[in-house]
C-alpha cells in the first residue's frame, strides 16, 4: 500500500511517499480503507518535533480517518467488509478505571493514532476495532473526516467539560479554525449567545456565517476590551480556548465573574503566567479538556446527520501531495479544515 511516511523532523520536515506491506490484522483489529483523513495542529508538532513525547520515525501521520472496512482480525464480529466507518483518533484500551466509566479521554493506556502509531495519511490504516463507529445515513467520508476530531473535541468540551444555559455568552476563540468553528455552532444549538474571534476579514466574515453574533478582531491589542464592551462590561460566562500562549491570559479579561475557561491546546505557547488574584476573587475556572469520549464522538455524528453540526472544509489533497497541505495548513490561512484524500 502506498503511506506518506514523515522521515526526518523540522519545519519543512521531510516526507516520503512509500510502498509498504499490507497491515494485517490482529485479534481485536480491523484494517480501515481510508476514503478521507484530516490534517491536524498535531500533524504540524509531530513534523516539526514539537510533541512532549518521543515519536520513532519513519512515521506515518493522520488522525481524522474516516473510510471502509476492507478487512478483520479474529475475534471481531461487529463489523464487516464494506461498512462505512470514522476512527476515533485518542485510541483507548476499554479496561481500565477511566475507560471503564465512559471517559476515554483520560485513558491510562491511550495514544494518539498517527502519533503513538502509523496513521491515515495512507491507502488503508490498522485499528482497533473499538474505536470505530459507524457513518450515519448521510455523513459522507469527507463530513467525517472534518468533523470527528475538531468537532467531537469542540462537543467534550461544551457539554462534557463545561455546561451551557440558555442564554449563556460563549466566546470561541479562532472561529475560522476546526475547534472554533465547530464550538460556534455547537454553542448556538445549545442555545447561548456567541462572539468569536478572527485574524482576518475572510476568518471573521466566516465565524459570521456560521452564526456568532459578533467577532471582534485579534490583531487589535485590546480585543478584550471589545468583549467586554459587547456584553455591556459583564464578560462572558464559558470561553472556548485552544490557543494558548498570551491569548489564555486575555481571555481572563473576558471572563465573567463565576466564568469558566474549557482550553484544550497550545498552538501559541504551553507556558502561560496568570495572575491568581482575580481568579480567586471571581471565582472563575480554568478547566482542561483532552481529547473526547466515546459519547461525544458518536454525538458529533448525530449531531452532523441531523444538520446541526456542519463541516468547514477549506481544501482536499491527494496523499501524494500531502507536503503541499502541511504548508498551506502552516501559513494559518486556512479555514476549517484541510483534508487528504488517499
Amino acid at each position: 500500500m502506498k503511506a506518506i511516511q514523515l522521515i526526518t523532523c523540522g519545519t519543512p520536515g521531510k516526507f516520503e511517499l512509500r510502498e509498504l506491506p499490507e497491515p494485517q490484522p490482529g485479534s481485536g483489529e480491523v484494517i480501515v480503507e481510508v476514503k478521507a483523513c484530516g490534517l491536524n495542529h498535531l500533524d504540524l508538532w509531530l513534523e516539526s518535533g514539537g510533541l512532549p513525547m518521543p515519536v520513532p520515525l519513519p512515521r506515518t501521520p493522520g488522525c481524522e480517518v474516516a473510510g471502509v472496512v476492507c478487512a478483520v482480525g479474529a475475534g471481531v464480529g461487529e463489523w464487516k467488509l464494506g461498512d462505512a466507518v470514522a476512527v476515533q483518533s485518542n485510541l483507548f484500551c476499554g479496561e481500565c478505571e477511566f475507560c471503564q466509566r465512559g471517559d476515554e479521554s483520560l485513558c491510562l493506556r491511550g495514544e494518539l493514532l498517527g502519533i503513538g502509531r502509523d496513521g491515515g495519511f495512507a491507502d488503508r490504516v490498522m485499528v482497533p476495532a473499538r474505536v470505530l463507529l459507524r457513518l450515519p445515513a448521510g455523513v459522507d467520508f469527507a463530513t467525517s473526516a472534518a468533523l470527528t476530531l475538531a468537532g467531537s473535541t469542540a462537543m467534550h468540551m461544551l457539554t462534557n467539560r463545561a455546561q451551557i444555559r440558555a442564554g449563556d455568552w460563549v466566546l470561541a476563540i479562532g472561529g475560522a479554525s476546526g475547534v472554533g468553528s465547530a464550538a460556534i455552532q455547537i454553542a448556538k444549538q445549545l442555545g447561548a449567545r456567541v462572539i468569536s474571534t478572527g485574524s482576518t476579514e475572510a476568518k471573521r466574515r466566516l465565524a459570521k456565517d456560521l452564526g456568532a453574533e459578533f467577532v471582534v478582531d485579534v490583531t487589535q491589542t485590546h480585543w478584550p476590551v471589545e468583549v467586554r464592551k459587547l456584553t455591556n462590561k459583564r464578560g462572558v460566562d464559558v470561553i472556548v480556548e485552544h490557543v494558548g500562549g498570551d491569548v489564555l491570559p486575555k481571555c481572563f479579561d473576558c471572563l465573567a465573574r463565576g466564568g469558566t475557561i474549557v482550553t484544550c491546546g497550545a498552538t501559541a505557547g504551553r507556558d502561560v503566567a496568570l495572575n491568581l488574584w482575580p481568579i480567586f476573587v471571581k471565582e472563575q475556572r480554568l478547566i482542561g479538556s483532552y481529547g473526547r469520549n466515546r459519547a461525544d464522538f458518536r454525538a458529533t455524528l448525530d449531531w452532523a446527520a441531523a444538520g446541526k453540526l456542519k463541516p468547514v472544509i477549506d481544501a482536499c489533497f491527494p496523499l501524494d501531495q500531502t507536503p503541499a497541505a502541511f504548508v498551506k495548513l502552516r501559513s494559518r490561512t486556512v479555514l476549517g479544515k484541510v483534508l487528504i484524500k488517499p
